[in-house]
């Protein structure tokens, strides 16, 4: 999802107007201060959906569905990455002082969460055909 963004002499300004968005914001939550090289993320949810904003630096994100996985890099702050729910997720920091915002559906629900891959695979196999009901 492409950000408006404005951009003249004083700077860039970028807005994410409510009614743009996917789905309503129930969270939003940053990561900083995270070691160059490390990776965050590594679990499942069930219901919840995100977009994911790298504000500084940059991040290679990977999904996978339990049957295909597609990585993306986000290091634009006019650029956000939809993840939709039943998606395992993987965030690898690879600069310096990166920060990714998240921007979720959900308040944090512990029971949505799924934190073993071969468990993920396991639930993400029992879904439905059509991936529209977990």
């Amino acid at each position: 999802m492409n950000i408006s963004s404005y951009v003249d002499a004083r700077g860039n300004l970028s807005v994410i107007e409510v009614g743009d968005l996917p789905f309503t914001v129930r969270r939003i939550y940053y990561l900083h201060g995270v070691p160059l090289g490390a990776t965050r993320g590594e679990h499942g949810h069930k219901l919840l959906e995100q977009l994911m904003i790298c504000m500084h630096g940059s991040c290679e994100v990977t999904l996978n569905d339990g049957q295909t996985q597609e990585p993306f890099k986000l290091s634009l702050p006019s650029v956000a990455l939809y993840v939709p729910p039943g998606m395992w997720r993987s965030l690898r920091f690879v600069e310096p002082d990166t920060v990714c915002c998240v921007l979720a559906s959900k308040p944090y629900e512990k029971e949505d969460y799924i934190y073993d891959f071969e468990d993920f695979l396991a639930w993400s196999s029992q879904r439905s055909p059509d991936r529209s009901h977990p």
